[in-house]
């Protein structure tokens, strides 16, 4: 994998979510790191390296919403898409923050996953 790939980091507490996107990701020619928690991907030291953020709403521990506000709150302007079982239109009105790119309902499409990612890396460019 080429160290120029755009660093796409998944937080998501499902292992076969992760196992799938990391997999669909690699294949997209993505630099990929998955983990099982925000706490994890706070501690994992690639929180200025990520390019984009793949987010889950609903985890154990600190929600997604919750590292948004974190995010937010320490300056760290990285674009985030975040899945959602729950009604995007529910978790968009709660997500307030410029960081965020787009909403994904689960189940989504791999063309609607790849657009957004693509519109994040776009907005990380500036």
């Amino acid at each position: 994998m080429s160290s120029k790939a755009p660093a796409i980091v998944v937080v998501d507490n499902d292992p076969t979510m992760r196992a799938s996107l990391e997999s669909l990701l690699h294949a997209g020619g993505y630099d990929v790191e998955a983990h099982a928690s925000a706490e994890d991907f706070l501690e994992s030291g690639r929180l200025s390296s990520t390019a984009c953020l793949l987010l889950d709403v609903r985890m154990p521990g600190m929600t997604g919403l919750e590292l948004l506000e974190h995010l937010d709150h320490v300056g760290a302007k990285i674009p985030i898409v975040f899945m959602t079982g729950d009604s995007a239109r529910k978790v968009r009105s709660k997500a307030t923050s410029a960081s965020v790119v787009e909403f994904l309902e689960k189940p989504f499409s791999d063309e609607a996953l790849f657009d957004a990612i693509e519109r994040a890396l776009r907005a990380a460019r500036g």
